[in-house]
């Protein structure tokens, strides 16, 4: 199953990063694929723990892929790396292993703690449009542009992922 979320990482230098990510759940257990090249694979790399953030706010969605990366965090229980202050839930996670890809290396996490801070009452169609249109986004640039072009591309982008 994999979870839209918001993760936070923290670099070696202590810069805090923020953004959309699909979370894998494989066996019960957060499994992180980010992109080549990305800064959250490269502070993953540097500091091997991370915090999913669990959100009903699409904004987050959004604002990180048009710049806005300045939300309000507080600091984690168990892990140097901040959480959203307005996160529904998290859960702090240590990497445990890493599987390499030339695409999209997969970080292999337990969870250190998980949190629940309020409840998650569901996306409306609009928050739902929110999310997928961010994913369709942040893979532009993956598409060739002859099939962003063609009319009817939306059902052909779609069929791409």
């Amino acid at each position: 199953m994999i979870r839209e979320s918001i993760i936070t990482t923290l670099s070696a230098a202590g810069v805090l990063h923020i953004a959309p990510m699909g979370v894998i759940w494989h066996e019960g257990f957060p499994v992180l694929a980010p992109f080549r090249p990305s800064r959250t694979l490269d502070n993953l790399r540097e500091n091997p723990c991370a915090v999913i953030n669990h959100t009903d706010d699409v904004r987050l969605f959004a604002g990180c892929l048009t710049g806005r990366r300045d939300w309000p965090t507080t600091a984690a229980e168990n892990v140097p790396v901040p959480r959203l202050a307005g996160a529904l839930a998290h859960a702090e996670l240590s990497v445990s292993r890493v599987t390499e890809d030339a695409q999209r290396p997969r970080f292999h996490c337990g969870v250190v703690t998980l949190t629940a801070h309020a409840p998650f009452r569901g996306f409306n169609r609009a928050q739902a449009a929110v999310i997928e249109a961010a994913i369709l986004v942040s893979r532009l640039h993956m598409l060739p542009a002859e099939k962003i072009d063609t009319p009817n591309s939306s059902r052909m982008m779609a069929s791409a992922f």
